[in-house]
């Protein structure tokens, strides 16, 4: 193997992270249908065959494009305990006036009315944000909480990011927190396991746990 053959595998992946760079801050900018091929190879510093070669299509670079995004924790974190609360404090803190607008949503927004590009922004919700919110909800119904939750998330920073409505624009911090801490719980505590029922509680006659014979 000649010394040039790692060099060019270092050049090529080079190339190729600085035109996914490029894409992610295009799509994110101008959308799908807004953000052109040659612009993103004029950011990226290379020609736009370049991104045939090494994605395809406007498409295929689109799709990789909205994997980098949506990949990173945001609001949603890694952890199960507190899980709540840290979402309300992320998404309070990120939605700030003053504070850099949250790539995935902004690309989201400005692509999703594409329908070329809203299947791929889908599929990209549902495989990262979504899948990692279910999974760290768990029980029943994990993946429809999951997207509740997203829906409260993605309409909180509409309004309060993207629009300025005065009530969330103008709401301090912790107080928004604590207001969205509140309407997450229902869709993120994790499922209740119901209490196995023990022989003698099933005695023909017993009333059974929590009934109100049993409570009086």
């Amino acid at each position: 193997m000649s010394a040039a053959q790692p060099s060019r595998r270092r050049d090529a992946a080079a190339t190729r992270e600085a035109i996914l760079a490029a894409a992610v801050v295009e799509f994110t900018e101008y959308g799908y249908a807004g953000a052109g091929v040659r612009q993103i190879a004029e950011r990226a510093g290379v020609s736009a065959m370049m991104i045939n070669r090494y994605f395809g299509s406007k498409q295929g670079l689109f799709a990789e494009a909205v994997d980098r995004s949506f990949g990173p924790p945001t609001v949603v974190g890694t952890e199960r305990h507190g899980l709540t609360r840290t979402m309300a404090r992320a998404l309070a803190e990120n939605t700030a006036h003053g504070t850099e607008h949250l790539d995935p949503f902004l690309l989201t927004l400005r692509s999703a009315s594409d329908p070329e590009a809203a299947d791929i922004v889908r599929q990209g919700i549902e495989a990262h944000v979504g899948a990692r919110l279910a999974g760290l909800i768990g029980g029943s119904e994990a993946e429809l909480r999951a997207q509740l939750g997203l829906a409260l998330t993605a309409g909180t920073w509409l309004l309060r990011a993207v629009v300025g409505t005065r009530a969330l624009a103008g709401v301090d911090n912790d107080r928004l927190a604590e207001l969205l801490a509140a309407m997450l719980e229902p869709v993120t505590e994790e499922a209740v396991t119901e209490e196995p029922v023990t022989e003698e509680a099933a005695r023909p006659g017993r009333p059974a746990p929590g009934s109100g014979a049993a409570a009086q």
